[in-house]
């Protein structure tokens, strides 16, 4: 079980007031490593440290815009603090779907600011943390089924989604020597609160079903034991992949 435990490291969790980054956030604390929560939401990461905590895990809440680079080294220091920062996972995310013949500017810029731009500076701050303890770690990055294929009326999110797909892998090529492993998780459809509103939809829903060849929506808890995998030492060979967890969508 050794190779599949993180006790003794500190793991930092973007996105972990609700959502995929809520329950990464959760399982990464059960495998055993202290968890540094971070999220805009200050209530939302506090009822997540209290739920941690409450099994008798160590937890921290650190509200923190991740857009904000200055904020994002915050949160990575107060990670080293805490001891050998090993494992991070950067699940902060968004998508705001629409037609791309009117799409607006506007929110391609938040998408990339958000999905890209942000994951890399998460990523850079945590590789810098990892070189100065010499130890190496597992760095996660979101991506999704959307980051393999293409939908209607989401050129911005499955744009963004590549580019986490393709920074991972040059990131994961550049950090290996220094025994930084770099892999993303890409999920089909989760029920969660940025997809709720989709997936309300009765016709929606019934179209990405039919699209599943496993007929069932993933669960968060599916993501985070993905990423359990991909932090842990059972995984110490893998770098620069993508582990999918799409119910069979991108295999048609």
């Amino acid at each position: 079980m050794s190779r599949w435990s993180l006790d003794g490291r500190v793991a930092l969790v973007t996105g972990a007031g609700r959502g995929l980054g809520r329950s990464c956030a959760l399982t990464l604390a059960e495998a055993g490593a202290e968890v540094v929560c971070v999220a805009r939401s200050k209530d939302e990461l506090e009822a997540v440290v209290g739920e941690i905590r409450a099994t008798g895990r160590a937890a921290h809440a650190h509200p923190a815009d991740v857009t904000d680079p200055d904020a994002v080294r915050g949160a990575v220091e107060r990670a080293a603090s805490l001891g050998e920062l090993r494992v991070v996972v950067t699940a902060a995310g968004t998508n705001r779907p629409g037609p791309a013949r009117d799409y607006p500017l506007e929110d391609w810029d938040l998408l990339f600011d958000l999905n890209v731009r942000a994951t890399f500076v998460t990523c850079q701050a945590a590789a810098r943390a990892m070189l100065a303890h010499g130890k190496g770690g597992s760095i996660i990055t979101m991506s999704s089924q959307m980051g393999r294929v293409g939908y209607p009326g989401r050129s911005a999110y499955c744009a963004t989604k590549h580019a986490v797909e393709g920074l991972t892998k040059a990131l994961a090529v550049e950090w290996a020597p220094e025994s930084i492993r770099v892999n993303a998780v890409a999920p089909t459809f989760v029920l969660t609160p940025m997809t709720e509103g989709f997936l309300a939809d009765p016709e929606f829903r019934s179209e990405v079903l039919g699209r599943l060849p496993t007929g069932r929506l993933a669960e968060a808890q599916d993501v985070a034991d993905a990423v359990r995998y991909l932090a842990c030492d059972a995984s110490s060979n893998v770098t620069g992949t993508t582990l999918v967890v799409d119910g069979g969508w991108t295999a048609w």
